[in-house]
């Protein structure tokens, strides 16, 4: 039976076995926070096992070490990491104490500090991060995020659907 009491101007919807709340753009990033919270949370002891250090502090070394010359401003670091800055120098704070990074004025601007990574803290991610990717692989294995990818399509818009916004837009 068809509901009269939705009004005539909303837009139709597909008919889906799902009669779920959520569109498919929420319920595929939902389930990409949920397979990355997974995937973090059985990263988090190997990481602290294998090199001493916290999840967020092996982040923050990560993200150097895929930078040219292995560093950063703390501002772009706060940004890429989605970190506060109070909670960004605490973590900079303990990789410094361990001996992982080096904190310097930025070039130029005296106000600004720039994060580097230290010879110990490239040793350390040679040799750990193998051992690491491999165990991010296979918690993905374990937590099907790969037969889940299709679902994550829905994240993007589609031409077609782009093309709607548009029009939406314009009327």
């Amino acid at each position: 039976m068809v509901d009269s009491s939705a009004p005539a101007d909303q837009p139709e919807r597909e008919p889906s076995d799902d009669t779920g709340l959520l569109p498919a753009e929420l319920r595929s990033w939902m389930q990409l926070l949920a397979a990355a919270g997974t995937i973090e949370q059985q990263l988090r002891s190997r990481v602290k096992d294998a090199m001493g250090i916290s999840h967020d502090e092996f982040l923050l070394l990560c993200l150097l070490a895929d930078q040219p010359g292995s560093s950063l401003r703390m501002t772009r670091i706060a940004e890429l990491l989605g970190r506060p800055k109070t909670r960004l120098t605490y973590q900079v704070a303990c990789l410094q104490h361990a001996g992982l990074i080096t904190k310097n004025s930025a070039c130029g601007d005296r106000r600004g500090i720039e994060v580097a990574l230290t010879e110990k803290a490239r040793i350390l991610l040679r040799q750990s991060s193998r051992p690491l990717a491999d165990a991010v692989s296979e918690a993905i294995t374990r937590t099907a995020c790969a037969q889940r990818y299709t679902q994550l399509q829905y994240l993007l818009p589609t031409n077609q659907s782009s093309e709607e916004h548009t029009t939406e837009q314009k009327k």
